[in-house]
C-alpha cells in the first residue's frame, strides 16, 4: 500500500492546480498534499479522479448538457482556456454580463488537454465564435515538457477543428510572464514573447481575429505589470481583467462581422 501511495504522489506532479482557488492557481498538487505516507483516503480518491480524467472531460459535462443548443438567432461565444479564462468568470465575477458567452476555462490546463476536450466543450456547444487562450501552463511544464512547436501544433489542430465546424475564431496572445510561482526554475519571458509572435503571425496567415493582451499588460522585463495580477506574476486581478474585457469584446465583434468560414 505504501508503494501505491508513493506512485500516486509522484505521478500526480503532472496534474497541477486544476481545481485550485485563485490564491493557489495552478500550484502543484504535490506542493499542497501531505507526505505520501499520510495521504487521506479522500486525497487519494481525488488524485485517482484526476489521473482517470487527464483532460477533465467530466469538468463541464453536466453544464454542457444543461446548456443545450443555442436559441434561434443566438450568437453563442465559447471561451476555452486555462485558469486565466476560468477565473474570469469566478474571481472577477463579471464575465460579459448579458452576453451569450460561455466560459470553458479549466485551471492548470495545457493546450494538449484543451485539444482533447475541444469536441465536447466547444464543438458540441455549436458556438458562432470560439476564443482560444492558453500556453502558459505548457511553458510551465504542467503536463510534462512542451516545445514551442508542440504548442503551435495544438493550436493548429484546434483551429482546424473549428474551421471544419464553420466556427469563427478569435485567438489571443498569452499574457506576459517573467515568473511562474509554481515553477520558479522556469524563466518564461522570452518563450512567452516568442509564442505571442507566432500566434500573431499565425492569425494573419489563417485569417483569424487576434487579441493582443500582451502589449497592453507587459512590463519592462517581459512580465505582467504587478498591479494587474493577483500573484504579481500570472493571474490577472480585477484591474487586469478590466483591460482584457474590451479587447476581447472588440475581437468578438470583428469575428461576428466576418463571413462564416
Amino acid at each position: 500500500m505504501k508503494f501505491a501511495y508513493i506512485s500516486l504522489f509522484l505521478f500526480s506532479t503532472s496534474l497541477l492546480g486544476q481545481q485550485a482557488t485563485p490564491a493557489t492557481a495552478a500550484a502543484p498538487i504535490v506542493a499542497q498534499a501531505a507526505p505520501a505516507t499520510s495521504l487521506t483516503p479522500q486525497q487519494i480518491e481525488g488524485m485517482q479522479r484526476k489521473l482517470a480524467d487527464w483532460p477533465a472531460l467530466a469538468h463541464y459535462r453536466d453544464e454542457n448538457i444543461k446548456l443545450g443548443d443555442p436559441a434561434p438567432g443566438e450568437k453563442r461565444v465559447v471561451f476555452i482556456g486555462d485558469s486565466i479564462t476560468e477565473f474570469w468568470g469566478k474571481t472577477y465575477g463579471k464575465f460579459f454580463p448579458g452576453k451569450p458567452y460561455v466560459n470553458r476555462g479549466i485551471s492548470g490546463q495545457t493546450t494538449p488537454q484543451m485539444l482533447v476536450r475541444f469536441q465536447q466543450d466547444v464543438l458540441h456547444l455549436k458556438p458562432t465564435v470560439v476564443v482560444l487562450a492558453g500556453g502558459i501552463n505548457d511553458i510551465a511544464g504542467n503536463t510534462g515538457p512542451e516545445s514551442l512547436e508542440a504548442i503551435e501544433d495544438n493550436y493548429r489542430s484546434m483551429v482546424q477543428l473549428a474551421k471544419a465546424a464553420h466556427i469563427r475564431i478569435v485567438i489571443t496572445s498569452p499574457l506576459p510572464a517573467s515568473l511562474i510561482p509554481w515553477r520558479p526554475s522556469v524563466h518564461p519571458a522570452e518563450t512567452v514573447r516568442q509564442l505571442n509572435l507566432w500566434i500573431k503571425g499565425y492569425a494573419q496567415t489563417e485569417h483569424l481575429v487576434y487579441v493582443d493582451y500582451y502589449s497592453a499588460m507587459v512590463d519592462d522585463h517581459g512580465g505582467i505589470r504587478p498591479a494587474l495580477a493577483i500573484d504579481k506574476a500570472v493571474h490577472p486581478n480585477d484591474v487586469g481583467y478590466a483591460i482584457m474585457e474590451p479587447l476581447a469584446q472588440q475581437a468578438i465583434e470583428r469575428a461576428l462581422a466576418e463571413p462564416q468560414p
